[in-house]
């Protein structure tokens, strides 16, 4: 009989760092398609399809995507889906290298790795639930915090600079590289302790089960609405409309702008190898999420806001980048802790699709309020409300989007304030202080 494998950290660190070079070559490869769509059409719109496309299927497969994780092995999940997208950026290297690419392929390939990633991404959340010991949730969250906010900062600088040497091409082969490296060591290095459940359902019982169990748990149901409004609000602003504020409030210098998003970046990886520092976890989860969340908001999205200086900038970008992996580590850890693992495929799916839903609405939304409503009311309205905004934030070409920040801030902030005294996130955290009581 084949013994099981016991969580260990270990295994997860070489699953973690296998990932991260193979997300590295995908980031390389996205940041370069970004360059070659916006050089083929000169339209912001049709760079913004490209994350459109990707979002929609991940959205709306996540729903139906848990009871298929839950009865089948994470391990195979995780490899098929890599598989996909090594065949899709193939696809793409065969059509760049014979002068066939469109844009439109590259909507193709990003609805196909968006539905793929349905399943790749709880399939890994539950995968890495196995790896890591209960009382390392919230380091192994931390890992993945730093190693994202790297890739941000790093990915871009690469593959600009790949790109003047090799070229696109060269870029995606240097992806395929990567994939190759992570797929053998899934493939052959990681041994997953799969719990997968026997009975046949089908996916509309996944998801009523997945819903079923966040209705009997309102606590955890509203903390994924709480950072589903809290990402609205994000791409409102910040992963939305952050770099054309920055250009316009510059005379489009690019310096600044590369400044203030590298610093975005850098406060994430602080903030994730803070989190990763930690030994134990947090004792109080709810409020890591809640008061960072307000955090960062109130100091983040104010401060840029009210900022016309890159010194001021970069300490906005750092207040509101800071907190975040201090945020998803809490929701990470209460999640690991109150779902059992034989549901995790079913409520992590339905997590996704719920918790990630409002970023496509959020970027749409942001980019026609600060086109349609907010720069035209900051330059050509004479109220008294345009007035006293104009002394807070300044004048000219990008005020309107500053008060989107400002607006951000202010909505952000009491948000998570008022969700954190919501009556069923305090009997949450009414039941984790028993908890921990017994346990002592």
């Amino acid at each position: 009989m084949e013994r099981k494998a016991e969580p260990d950290f270990k295994k997860f660190i070489i699953f973690w760092l296998s990932q991260s070079v193979s997300q590295l070559g995908s980031e390389m490869t996205s940041f370069a398609l970004t360059i070659w769509a916006y050089q083929q059409t000169n339209s912001a719109m049709a760079v913004s399809l490209i994350t459109f496309c990707s979002y929609f299927p991940y959205i709306l497969i996540s729903i139906f995507a848990g009871s298929f994780i839950d009865k089948n092995s994470k391990k195979k999940i995780m490899l098929i889906a890599d598989l996909f997208a090594a065949v899709c950026s193939v696809f793409i290297l065969i059509l760049f290298s014979t002068g066939s690419l469109h844009i439109y392929h590259i909507y193709i390939v990003n609805t196909i790795t968006g539905f793929m990633d349905a399943f790749q991404a709880p399939a890994e959340a539950v995968a890495i639930g196995m790896m890591v010991p209960s009382d390392k949730y919230a380091k192994a969250s931390g890992y993945s915090s730093f190693s994202e906010n790297l890739l941000t900062v790093v990915a871009p600088m690469l593959a600009a600079t790949f790109i003047s040497f090799v070229g696109l091409g060269g870029i995606i082969f240097f992806d395929l590289l990567t994939f190759i490296f992570a797929f053998v060591v899934l493939l052959f290095f990681i041994k997953l302790s799969e719990n997968t459940s026997s009975q046949e359902k089908g996916v509309l019982d996944g998801c009523k089960e997945g819903f079923g169990f966040l209705k009997k748990n309102r606590g955890i149901l509203y903390i994924i609405l709480s950072m589903a409004l809290l990402n609205f609000f994000s791409r409102l602003t910040y992963e939305n409309i952050l770099s054309p504020m920055l250009l316009a409030r510059t005379n489009n210098n690019n310096e600044i702008l590369g400044l203030v998003s590298s610093i975005l970046g850098i406060g994430g990886i602080i903030g994730g190898l803070l989190v990763a520092g930690k030994k134990n976890g947090y004792k109080d989860n709810l409020k890591l999420i809640y008061f960072l969340a307000a955090f960062s908001f109130l100091f983040g999205d104010l401060l840029m806001g009210l900022s016309q200086n890159v010194y001021l900038w970069s300490i906005a970008a750092l207040a509101a980048s800071i907190p975040i992996p201090f945020v998803i580590a809490g929701q990470k850890t209460i999640m690991y802790n109150t779902v059992p693992q034989n549901l995790q495929g079913r409520v992590f799916a339905v997590r996704n699709a719920i918790q990630f839903c409002t970023i496509p609405i959020g970027i749409l939304l942001g980019g026609f309020l600060a086109d349609y409503v907010f720069e035209p009311f900051m330059l050509g309205s004479k109220s008294i409300l345009a007035v006293f905004l104009r002394r807070l934030v300044g004048t000219g070409s990008g005020s309107g989007m500053a008060v989107m920040f400002l607006c951000t801030g202010i909505l952000g902030s009491t948000s998570s304030i008022l969700l954190y005294n919501n009556r069923n996130v305090k009997l949450l955290r009414d039941i984790n202080h028993k908890n921990k009581q017994l346990i002592q």
